[in-house]
């Protein structure tokens, strides 16, 4: 009885570790355009893709905020909805074609150094 108990055990946390990683769905992150802009959201704080830092409206599944001087679209409402946990439709203004942004991949400076020995 206690060996199956073991072996159950053991076979749980086999398959445990083969999981994969779980990503969060929410719109939080570093996100990337074809033509190289970035945004970054945390929480209700951006940074545009012009680097101004500011704060909008959040919902862990949207975004909005108001384009600040002089970027270019100043003063029009950019709306951003999180379609999976990878791709956000963004739109300036009301009757702006949807752009498809992707989460950024990690770049060098955000990876950690490896502990010298």
């Amino acid at each position: 009885m206690a060996d199956i108990r073991i072996k159950t055990i053991i076979a749980a946390l086999a398959l445990s570790a083969l999981a994969a990683p779980a990503f969060a769905d929410a719109i939080d992150g570093n996100w990337c355009h074809n033509d190289g802009r970035r945004l970054t959201i945390r929480g209700p704080e951006i940074v545009t893709p012009g680097g101004k830092r500011m704060e909008g409206q959040y919902s862990r599944h949207w975004f909005n905020y108001t384009v600040p001087a002089p970027e270019p679209g100043s003063g029009q409402m950019v709306q951003m909805t999180l379609l999976n946990e990878n791709t956000v439709h963004l739109r300036v203004g009301e009757s702006g074609t949807p752009e498809t942004w992707v989460r950024c991949a990690p770049s060098v400076s955000a990876l950690e150094a490896a502990p010298r020995s």
